[in-house]
């Protein structure tokens, strides 16, 4: 069982200057600190806590929920965007529609092309 946060940990991969472009946006949003980010190459003891490889955790983006899930892929940007202003509202709009899983399905193909591709540079981090 996964340790209850007392806020949301999100996962994401440091080394990736797409990834560090984004979450570098959702942070200065996070004004109030709602949300914990890791970066995974520089906290690898952190994803052993909760059962990830740095594999698994650079394939896809991960969050902990405050219940203590483990939630992937875009259901866990909406993890993240409840609770950043502005993202609220796409987060209800993701939901609503019923767009999580046709979301999930391209970002998924995405975070596999990324992934590949960082790797086949030498730069995945993983040995």
């Amino acid at each position: 069982m996964i340790k209850t946060p007392p806020r949301p940990v999100l996962f994401y991969d440091g080394g990736c200057p797409l990834c560090r472009r984004e979450i570098a946006h959702y942070r200065r949003l996070d004004r109030d600190g709602a949300l914990e980010w890791v970066d995974l190459l520089a906290a690898p003891e952190r994803l052993r806590q909760v059962g990830l490889d740095t594999r698994q955790a650079m394939a896809r983006l991960h969050v902990i929920d405050v219940d203590g899930r483990l939630i992937s892929g875009v259901a866990g940007f909406v993890a993240i965007w409840r609770r950043l202003p502005y993202y609220r509202h796409l987060a209800r709009v993701v939901t609503g529609l019923g767009l999580l899983r046709p979301l999930d399905w391209a970002y998924s193909h995405f975070a596999a092309r990324r992934f590949r591709s960082r790797c086949k540079a030498g730069v995945c981090g993983v040995g």
